[in-house]
């Protein structure tokens, strides 16, 4: 969605897009064609693509395609759709002598998987000139277009990507959560309340609350934050008609009081109580879509490569800017974050936002250890697993001088 922007945003950008969408791709792509071209092992490569799949205890072979949802199914098709972009900047370069000559038509192609999208300055130019060439490429690799899905829209009018709803609005260019995706993710919440009905408060918002955090999460790069507060405003409405009907004889104050509680400054915060195995009364609030900052993704540089000791730099400064935007506002979070250089005292691999951490008591708070950050270190959870299925004790890092960083190593013993 980042590069969409990139190439629609701007005033003089183009005002077409080509939105295609490739009938069944992973059951139709080419295997002879796979095997000519992937860049791997043969036999392991020809064992992938004959290996099947099961469905219902049965074994159903595969003669063309890659089984969805099989772990190399994605780089393949990633890999077969590989050239396109190259194969339309050869024909419509957008620098050079021949796009200053006029042929710059304003051709550039967003992709994400068999996703795409293919910008340009006319309809004429997408329907009888990209999508003629499109069509060429896909059926060298055993696939096709479908045509019943695959339209030219003006971006004023907006057209549905990924999720979102792509639009430009009187010359503002924004990317919202689309009505349709919205749609589906309130249904499925409705269908976990309709389904559960006797299930109690606090199960559903242990159920509720990844699906909501995993939804804000994919959008939260987008123009979310109406959208956010209007599918907050919807589950409230859910949960208030399930407490009503939960409890016909009592009135609307004691429902309140029993499901609805005050953090801070937000009132009618749903919540549910559970028994924990001391006995004690814990309670577990259902979060906010709305509490998700939206934040702009910035885009990794094209040539990029990991594997490559040059980047290094590039991508450790990277990271610990998506840390920081992870933990923002949680400044106790990010001392120690930092007072441990990014790395799992435990196994000394770097903490992400992808690994996730969990914030472990040195000493246990049931022998008496407090919440200070000086009792308190990050690890990863498996780590944090390992920890106390052992019992192994957690040390913090030493200090290190100024303008060093911070190395830690293998700091714990049994």
């Amino acid at each position: 969605m980042a590069q969409g922007h990139t190439v629609l945003s701007n005033g003089t950008r183009p005002q077409w897009i080509l939105e295609g969408d490739i009938k069944t791709c992973f059951d139709k792509i080419s295997h002879p064609w796979l095997l000519s071209h992937i860049p791997m092992d043969k036999t392991i490569l020809n064992t992938w693509l004959k290996a099947g799949y099961m469905d219902k205890s049965l074994l159903y072979p595969t003669e063309d395609g890659t089984p969805q949802g099989g772990i190399i199914s994605p780089v393949l098709a990633k890999m077969a759709l590989d050239g396109l972009e190259r194969i339309l900047r050869k024909k419509y370069p957008n620098s050079g002598a021949r796009a200053l000559k006029g042929k710059n038509q304003q051709v550039n192609l967003v992709r994400s998987c068999d996703d795409f999208m293919i910008t340009g300055s006319s309809k004429e130019v997408l329907e009888q000139e990209v999508k003629p060439l499109v069509t060429a490429f896909l059926w060298e690799r055993g696939l096709e277009l479908s045509e019943e899905k695959t339209s030219i829209t003006h971006i004023e009018e907006g057209f549905d990507f990924l999720g979102q709803n792509v639009r430009k609005y009187n010359g503002p260019f924004l990317t919202r959560p689309s009505k349709k995706n919205v749609k589906a993710f309130l249904t499925d919440s409705r269908k976990v309340m309709r389904d559960n009905k006797s299930a109690t408060a606090y199960w559903w918002i242990a159920t509720l609350n990844p699906k909501i955090r995993g939804w804000a999460n994919f959008h939260r790069h987008a123009s979310a934050k109406k959208t956010y507060v209007h599918v907050d405003t919807a589950i409230f409405k859910a949960l208030w008609r399930w407490a009503r009907r939960r409890h016909p004889k009592k009135g609307k104050q004691w429902v309140q009081d029993r499901y609805f509680g005050s953090i801070g400054n937000q009132n009618w915060r749903f919540f549910g109580t559970a028994k924990d195995k001391d006995g004690k009364t814990i309670r577990n609030w259902l979060c906010l879509a709305s509490a998700t900052p939206i934040t702009r993704y910035t885009k990794i540089k094209g040539e990029c490569n990991p594997y490559d000791p040059k980047w290094e730099l590039y991508l450790e400064t990277r990271l610990g800017v998506k840390m920081e935007q992870t933990l923002r506002g949680k400044r106790r979070l990010m001392s120690l974050w930092k007072e441990q250089g990014g790395i799992c005292p435990v196994c000394t691999k770097p903490i992400t936002h992808v690994t996730g951490w969990h914030n472990h008591h040195i000493v246990y708070k049931a022998l008496g250890g407090s919440d200070s950050a000086e009792n308190r270190i990050l690890i990863h959870p498996n780590c944090h697993k390992q920890v106390h299925a052992t019992g192994l004790t957690v040390s913090k890092p030493r200090p290190v001088k100024a303008g060093t960083q911070a190395q830690p190593r293998a700091l714990f013993h049994a």
